[in-house]
């Protein structure tokens, strides 16, 4: 059964919005913009997890995931030893994506720096559902492994997707 979650807002890291920006070393007045687009777009951002516990069994490089299958040698060498996993999706919802069209035209810096916001509050979300479960089991997970790491196809999305019934 696919569980669901809101979460709370995890703490800014406005250094890594910078680099996502492509502004890793980033000025007083690019600090100012990433923490102003923050404020701004805190109104529309919505953190929400969705996730099924797995069962794990892995066969050379085909890893047997109870509810699907998949081969790949990376994803087998990352989940050796487990006899389950959390098969996971996580969204800050649609209305940043809408915020950056809205200032795509009219001010493309502001866009790019939301951009690189959502870029860090979802990656954010994902360490702290992340850090979450591995709290829950006792203090350890395998780190997460997502399709197009490795030898792990994009095209595997497609399944997750239909698994948890993302929407």
């Amino acid at each position: 059964m696919v569980l669901t979650k809101t979460c709370g807002a995890p703490p800014l890291d406005v250094r890594e919005v910078l680099r996502y920006a492509g502004c890793k070393d980033g000025d007083d007045a690019l600090r100012a913009l990433a923490q102003d687009c923050y404020a701004e777009a805190g109104r529309v951002l919505s953190y929400k997890v969705c996730y099924l516990p797995l069962s794990v069994r892995i066969d050379g490089d085909f890893c047997d995931l109870g509810v699907c299958g998949v081969r790949s040698s990376d994803l087998a060498k990352n989940l050796a030893g487990c006899d389950r996993a959390i098969l996971f999706a996580a969204t800050v919802g649609i209305g940043l994506d809408r915020l950056i069209a809205r200032y795509g035209a009219r001010s493309p810096a502001r866009a790019v720096m939301l951009d690189a916001l959502g870029v860090e509050r979802i990656e954010a979300l994902c360490d702290a559902f992340c850090a979450e479960i591995a709290q829950a089991e006792g203090g350890f997970a395998r780190p997460r492994f997502s399709p197009g790491y490795g030898d792990l196809d994009l095209s595997f999305q497609t399944e997750i997707f239909a698994l948890l019934d993302c929407q």
